[in-house]
């Protein structure tokens, strides 16, 4: 068991054989497949992977922000205690944004254009925290305060698009935290800022999580992101986690292919004139996935035993843990010797 002061508590979020699919076309699509994962009081985690690996549909079965019509949902989601898949519409409604609050990649999208900020932060905190528009009014100004937005009155007047992409996810982050949840959702919401902007919503973040002991699951297909924000990783390919550590074991001592071929894609480090490192190959098809371990087609170590069966997660200490079927046949020869 842990000693770990964040895992001393229940989990904020724990999440058990979560499996989503969504009827398209004739076909099904396999977004997400058997993933498990928890979430400490207080925790950031961060999910990595390639675009179409998992990472947002499951950050979005947390809220049953899905479809329903088309969308089917297994497993088990606890948010706070709730069993959010059993929640009813009022429960629901009360879980989004006063429990649970997510942001977006795409504030311009995801704020509503005729409305100003200051009036859809308002009624946020009116609709979860009860109070009067005034009320209301005055604790949306601390909120846009709290993100470090410079004359926070004036913002409170403006439209979204009257503001710049930085300032926008800003005013986000404010109306995701106004209802005060205990949980923030965050769908790479640093993806469409320039790189000094990233760094400063990142901080910012970080900041605001310490303070409020908030617990974030951070969407993201970047690892130096991850590092910045993240106590933990979980590492996502083909709607399985495939790796899970905190972050400094996972930089140090990556165990599956597909992590270490994350790490060495990156241009940390490289010297002027080197190529860049690749993976080769192509995600795989949702809606066909093969039998064995999903990376096994692009993975250059991949035997017989990868194209057969679906590698089980094993244990390598410090809460390191990995689903290979090489690292498996390792670590149970480390075990006998």
């Amino acid at each position: 068991m842990s000693t770990d002061p964040l895992h001393s508590h229940p989990p904020a979020v724990s999440v058990r054989d979560l499996r989503v699919s969504f009827a398209s076309g004739g076909k099904t699509i396999q977004a997400v497949n058997g993933v498990s994962l928890e979430v400490a009081p207080g925790e950031a985690v961060a999910l990595i992977g390639e675009s179409g690996s998992g990472k947002s549909v499951t950050l979005r079965a947390l809220m049953r922000l899905h479809p329903p019509r088309r969308t089917t949902i297994s497993g088990e989601i606890q948010v706070d205690g709730q069993s959010v898949l059993d929640l009813d519409k009022r429960g629901l409604a009360r879980l989004r944004g006063g429990t649970v609050a997510m942001v977006f990649q795409e504030p311009l999208l995801a704020l509503d254009p005729v409305y100003t900020v200051g009036q859809q932060i308002v009624e946020c905190i009116r609709t979860h925290r009860g109070v009067s528009t005034s009320e209301a009014r005055a604790l949306a100004l601390k909120a846009l305060e709290s993100v470090r937005i410079p004359s926070p009155e004036r913002r409170l007047a403006a439209y979204p698009h009257e503001m710049s992409g930085g300032m926008r996810q800003r005013a986000m982050i404010a109306l995701a935290l106004s209802a005060q949840p205990r949980i923030l959702l965050a769908d790479e919401p640093t993806t469409a800022l320039d790189a000094t902007v990233q760094i400063q919503v990142l901080i910012l973040l970080r900041e605001l999580q310490r303070e409020l002991g908030l617990s974030i699951i951070f969407v993201t297909h970047d690892i130096g992101a991850a590092v910045e924000i993240a106590d933990r990783v979980a590492v996502m390919y083909g709607g399985r986690i495939v790796e899970e550590g905190p972050i400094r074991t996972l930089m140090r001592d990556a165990r599956h292919p597909y992590t270490i071929a994350l790490l060495q894609s990156r241009q940390h480090g490289m010297g002027r004139g080197e190529r860049l490192a690749t993976i080769g190959g192509a995600p795989p098809d949702l809606a066909a996935l093969p039998p064995g371990c999903t990376f096994a087609p692009r993975c250059p170590q991949a035997s017989a035993a990868c194209l057969s069966e679906v590698p089980k997660a094993v244990s390598l200490g410090n809460e390191h843990r990995v689903s290979c079927v090489r690292v498996t046949a390792h670590a149970a020869s480390e075990c006998v010797a």
